[in-house]
């Protein structure tokens, strides 16, 4: 029998690709108040189950599943295997994302409203831009606070911000 041979860094770039999401449940399946809320959830979703890098500290195995919810006004990680067992959860403090999610929510809504007036090109990119400011804002916060817990990439961690602010506009 011949043994495969790996290209040199293949087993790590192997071991790597299990430090990822395979999963997002999201606890509550009711629709947001807008398709275009909804539309941007769902993108981010599928972004993230595209392309994504999730590395749980002292959580071994993977790839993971994760249960994203507010709990008692805390964020709630709650990490699992495939077979959907638990792992770890972490609890973080919403306070210091709130005013971010407000400012996304504002400027979700103006981009709605500059859309559905046929806005100038002009003004719907400004919008644009300020919407991609924010969340790169917030995915620097969610890394910052999730720093020695869960290392995650840009990327990753810009559409779990988008999540945790469809989270909190069904609160």
């Amino acid at each position: 029998m011949v043994e495969p041979v790996l290209a040199p860094g293949a087993a790590e770039a192997a071991e790597g690709s299990a430090r990822r999401l395979s999963r997002i449940e999201l606890p509550d399946a009711s629709p947001l108040p807008s398709a275009y809320a909804e539309a941007d959830r769902s993108q981010a979703v599928a972004d993230l189950l595209m392309e994504n890098s999730f590395d749980p500290d002292g959580v071994e195995g993977g790839p993971f599943a994760l249960h994203l919810c507010v709990r008692e006004g805390r964020l709630a990680f709650d990490i699992r295997d495939a077979d959907d067992r638990p792992l770890r959860a972490i609890l973080l403090a919403l306070g210091p994302f709130r005013r971010l999610i407000k400012d996304y929510h504002m400027i979700v809504e103006s981009h709605e409203r500059a859309v559905q007036e046929g806005g100038m090109e002009a003004r719907i990119q400004a919008i644009d831009m300020g919407r991609r400011g924010l969340h790169n804002e917030g995915a620097e916060l969610l890394t910052e606070r999730l720093e020695g817990r869960i290392a995650l990439d840009f990327e990753t961690a810009r559409r779990l911000f988008t999540l945790v602010c469809a989270l909190h506009q069904r609160m």
